[in-house]
């Protein structure tokens, strides 16, 4: 591939336009504005200043993957595309408005993705140009530092379209799983219910937060307890995946528990708002509970 477009600059698709550049592909860095691309590019910038102050990469190839990425505004500039990766947030109406849009202008070749951690590929194919030319790439967080990510193939998703997503992850450095196109796929099916279920062992009085989290990581040898990774990942984006996986197979042991609802009510979302299960304003997190 020697062009990859990424729509949504947030946390997720910056990571992954590094990684991209890093691998020494052009990259065009999508959102609703280009002051907001180009201040995603600027953050990018400044992490790789530190890793050059660390000594972890030179100057140079900081430099160098900085100047492969593009700010754009505007879905015309990814016609250039041979990949383009979806990265906004996990709510389908927003991924199908970008899908029809990007769709309009996807050149005939190219590939369309979604980064989605838990949204069916399957439907979502739906208001594509061509299903078989659209899969799912789910890269985890942070993308710099995670190796893995899971592909997950659509009903009509050609053999080509996964070999060539695979072929790409892998230049990324990374490691690939293959999911079917199942609620959740592999990792979140797994990971998002015990988050679920730590909020609902919280919520009726069994254990406090910090020693829930010790449990989890002394118990079960986890480097981040329940909570500390929920907060890390948003307990907005927790209980939308949970929310889908319960709708999408509606089996009632995927219900939100009511304390992560109460929390993303109150705007609790976790460190990228201050404050989750933890509370971020001093300098070491203290639980809310």
């Amino acid at each position: 591939m020697n062009k990859v477009a990424v729509i949504g600059a947030g946390q997720m698709g910056s990571g992954i336009a590094q990684v991209v550049a890093q691998a020494g592909i052009p990259v065009l860095l999508s959102d609703v504005s280009i002051a907001l691309a180009t201040n995603a590019r600027d953050r990018i910038a400044k992490g790789l200043a530190r890793l050059v102050q660390k000594e972890k990469i030179t100057a140079d190839d900081a430099a160098a993957t900085v100047a492969r990425i593009t700010p754009v505004g505007d879905y015309a500039p990814l016609a250039e595309a041979d990949l383009i990766i979806e990265a906004a947030t996990e709510r389908e109406e927003i991924k199908q408005r970008i899908f029809a849009a990007a769709g309009e202008v996807l050149a005939p070749h190219a590939i369309l993705a979604s980064n989605t951690s838990s949204i069916p590929i399957t439907r979502m194919a739906a208001v594509v140009p061509d299903p078989a030319r659209f899969i799912g790439v789910h890269f985890f967080n942070p993308v710099p530092l995670m190796k893995l990510v899971e592909l997950i193939p659509g009903l009509a998703t050609a053999p080509a379209t996964i070999a060539a997503v695979r072929t790409l992850a892998e230049r990324l450095g990374k490691e690939v799983v293959l999911s079917q196109d199942e609620p959740g796929f592999i990792v979140n099916r797994i990971l998002v219910p015990m988050l679920n279920e730590a909020a609902f062992v919280l919520g009726s009085g069994t254990a406090s937060i910090a020693d829930i989290d010790k449990g989890v990581k002394l118990g079960l040898n986890h480097p981040m307890g329940p909570f500390e990774l929920a907060d890390f990942i948003g307990l907005d984006t927790c209980l939308e995946i949970i929310r889908v996986i319960l709708a999408t197979t509606g089996d009632s042991k995927y219900r939100p528990a009511p304390l992560l609802v109460k929390y993303v009510e109150a705007g609790w979302l976790g460190r990228k708002s201050g404050r989750g299960f933890y509370d971020y304003a001093g300098d070491v997190p203290v639980p809310t509970r």
